[in-house]
């Protein structure tokens, strides 16, 4: 079964920072690119981050210099370090491996005053 869990959400003030996890089991998570999306109130999907097998990443321009992904293929786990957030950066997040069309059940992420 395959299961991708996010957790680390929360409410956080502006100019804040939440680490986000995700723990994968079920596929061989070292050989596929995974990425972040996130879901604002009201708003379509919004792709925000992937990193490559060996961890190469890409950002939306809207993050860049702000998050940083990661992964640790030992642990079959993904991570997204944001700082200095936003309140524009509210939304649920997921992670994915859109590749295989498998998606985690997202964590919010709050960013208010």
């Amino acid at each position: 079964e395959v299961q991708l869990v996010e957790s680390g959400g929360g409410l956080v003030q502006p100019g804040g920072s939440l680490r986000l996890s995700c723990a994968v089991s079920g596929f061989t998570f070292s050989g596929y690119s995974m990425t972040w999306v996130r879901q604002a109130p009201g708003k379509g999907l919004e792709w925000v981050s992937a990193a490559s097998p060996t961890g190469s990443p890409s950002y939306t321009d809207s993050v860049k210099g702000r998050f940083t992904i990661s992964r640790d293929n030992d642990k079959n786990t993904l991570y997204l370090q944001m700082n200095n957030l936003k309140p524009e950066d509210t939304a649920v997040y997921y992670c994915a491996s859109k590749f295989l069309g498998f998606w985690g059940q997202g964590t919010q992420v709050t960013v208010s005053s």
